[in-house]
């Protein structure tokens, strides 16, 4: 249920019947994946559902990663918001997944839900990997200049397919991406110089309708890699503003698709 539609309908319907008391468990892919903030948004955002319709429910994340994005953000939210329902367990392997019982083995034991979503670790998509464009990553090499591919001429990957670190996979920098390697496509087609390259993302993720965190950073070419900007970004300060954090988020949303959309 990582791509919208069919699916996250389904994961709400089983939220919706799942007990109160019950137990929803969710297991965050390794890195890289798309959205890194996404896991503890959807935590967020479920957990917003259960205190107001099954109180006595229980969250439990199992990650396979020492840390997250946000990751003292989102606890001293889920402290906040909702005492005692998020327990998250970092560092823990699934060995396997028993979908009738709907059990996730780890290396720590077994964890029983009444819900479980397991969201698997993720690469390019087959498009990229038909045309030769992905590397035993399963994610695609561009030269970030001009974001072009390292592996076939002529085609420029951008956004979550392309091998993009620090820059993470998210729809704003995507959005950023995009402008730098459409500037290098035309400097290309007119031989002019290439344009230097400056990208940024803003991630905003909401914790409550009323409660709001962010994560921001510009990036530069150095070396024919992408750096960040030393001091360019950061986190919000860890007793900042959450009422007007989430405004700014509502805001974003709206000229980020107006852009892209119109």
């Amino acid at each position: 249920a990582w791509n919208a539609g069919a699916q996250t309908m389904l994961l709400r319907r089983q939220l919706e019947a799942m007990p109160d008391g019950g137990v929803f468990v969710i297991c965050p892919p390794p890195n890289p994946f798309r959205c890194p903030p996404g896991p503890g948004e959807r935590i967020s955002l479920v957990a917003h559902y259960l205190k107001t319709h099954k109180p006595r429910a229980k969250i439990i994340a199992i990650d396979p990663k020492a840390k997250y994005s946000k990751q003292g953000l989102f606890e001293q939210g889920w402290n906040t918001l909702y005492p005692g329902m998020v327990e998250y367990r970092r560092g823990v392997n699934i060995e396997r997944i028993d979908v009738n019982s709907k059990t996730a083995h780890t290396d720590f034991g077994a964890v029983k839900a009444d819900v479980l979503n397991v969201i698997p670790a993720q690469k390019a998509g087959r498009i990229a990997e038909v045309g030769g464009l992905t590397d035993s990553s399963g994610w695609c090499p561009v030269d970030h200049l001009t974001w072009e591919s390292t592996r076939v001429d002529n085609i420029h990957v951008i956004g979550d397919a392309a091998i993009q670190n620090p820059l993470p996979k998210s729809a704003y920098a995507a959005n950023s991406e995009a402008k730098v390697c459409a500037a290098a496509v035309a400097a290309l087609l007119e031989q002019r110089p290439l344009p230097r390259p400056s990208w940024v993302n803003t991630c905003y993720s909401l914790l409550a309708p009323d409660y709001g965190v962010s994560v921001a950073m510009v990036y530069t070419l150095e070396k024919g890699k992408v750096a960040k900007v030393k001091g360019a970004g950061g986190l919000s300060p860890k007793y900042g503003d959450r009422v007007g954090e989430a405004a700014y988020a509502e805001s974003w949303y709206r000229n980020i698709t107006g852009e892209i959309w119109g």
